[in-house]
């Protein structure tokens, strides 16, 4: 009975989510804050983008970059991000700093930001966490329990390739709501609840 119970809350669920237009993963709602941290990933021109304009809007004091370790065309990223943080912060690039990330997850992206965040002077008890849109909702919740010393809001940058609304009406849109949808309800069922 109570398995039958667990399996019609877990397809109401299911059955609630793909009929919502995709607003539900979206969060952005940023706070003026001590520090902004602009998450890695494969597409960040957006992201990064906008964790800029947040910097410049007072909206933080620093701005953490997430960069992989890994290499691209023989250039690492980190160098990548170095050159086009040079090039682009212009007056604000003393206020802008690269944090290495070496997991895959952002579970364990997050455990290396409070390492980065815990060496900027003062550590700050604020952040703005500013990832792709379709993103916001499940990192604000990893992060929120992963460093709960951290009052964490979100910053949402639009990626209109990969997410838009309603999110049936283009293939890679649906692509990604639904590998976003699976990936929040593993974390939320699953994941959060391990150490």
């Amino acid at each position: 009975m109570k398995s039958l119970i667990v399996a019609a809350v877990l397809i109401l669920i299911c059955v609630l989510l793909f009929f919502q237009p995709g607003g539900y993963l979206i969060v952005n709602d940023p706070e003026k804050s001590d520090a902004i941290v602009m998450l890695a990933g494969d597409q960040v021109d957006q992201r990064y983008w906008r964790a800029l304009d947040l910097l410049r809007g007072g909206y933080g004091h620093h701005l953490l970059v997430d960069a992989g370790a890994g290499q691209v065309y023989g250039q690492s990223y980190l160098d990548l991000a170095a050159n086009f943080i040079a090039r682009t912060a212009g007056e604000n690039a003393s206020q802008v700093s690269i944090c290495i990330v070496k997991g895959d997850s952002t579970k364990e992206e997050a455990l290396q930001v409070g390492e980065c965040l815990a060496k900027l002077q003062p550590p700050p008890h604020s952040v703005v966490l500013v990832t792709d849109d379709y993103h916001t909702r499940r990192a604000l919740s990893i992060f929120r329990q992963r460093l709960p010393q951290i009052h964490w809001t979100a910053g949402a940058a639009r990626n209109d390739f990969l997410f838009g609304q309603p999110w049936w009406k283009n293939r890679e849109w649906a692509k990604t709501y639904l590998t976003e949808c699976e990936k929040l309800l593993w974390w939320e069922l699953w994941d959060r609840w391990r150490p």
